[in-house]
């Protein structure tokens, strides 16, 4: 019995540690996409428009799809970025294939801010 706590302890401080070294990848992972001009917009956008969610008179559902869908914008641009530092690290060089990866990357991005534009459009006039 006393040997299974201290395996369960040893556990438990592998996956504290493992979990604040994640945490400081993610850290790293948010200060290099702040350097993103597109980014920083989509995030200034969103510091505004989250306070105005939960000012509206809305259902809880409804505020958690209108912040929802700001948080979708910031994780899909995240998301880009990283498919062009990728694809930038590989080669510089042009070739189609790295271009055609880095516009779908870049169309995923446009649709989920028409996914955004829609949810709050629809959410507020209808």
């Amino acid at each position: 019995m006393m040997q299974s706590f201290a395996i369960s302890a040893n556990l438990a401080g592998l996956l504290k540690r493992r979990g604040w070294l994640a945490f400081g990848f993610s850290l790293d992972g948010l200060k290099r996409v702040w350097q993103e001009e597109a980014f920083r917009v989509e995030a200034v956008l969103a510091a505004v428009l989250v306070p105005v969610a939960m000012m509206l008179h809305l259902s809880p559902l409804e505020k958690v799809a209108l912040i929802g869908v700001l948080l979708l914008v910031l994780v899909i641009e995240t998301l880009n970025t990283a498919v062009e530092v990728a694809i930038d690290h590989i080669s510089y060089e042009r070739h189609p294939l790295a271009k055609q990866a880095k516009d779908l990357a870049s169309a995923a991005v446009l649709l989920t801010l028409i996914l955004a534009l829609l949810t709050w459009v629809v959410l507020l006039w209808f």
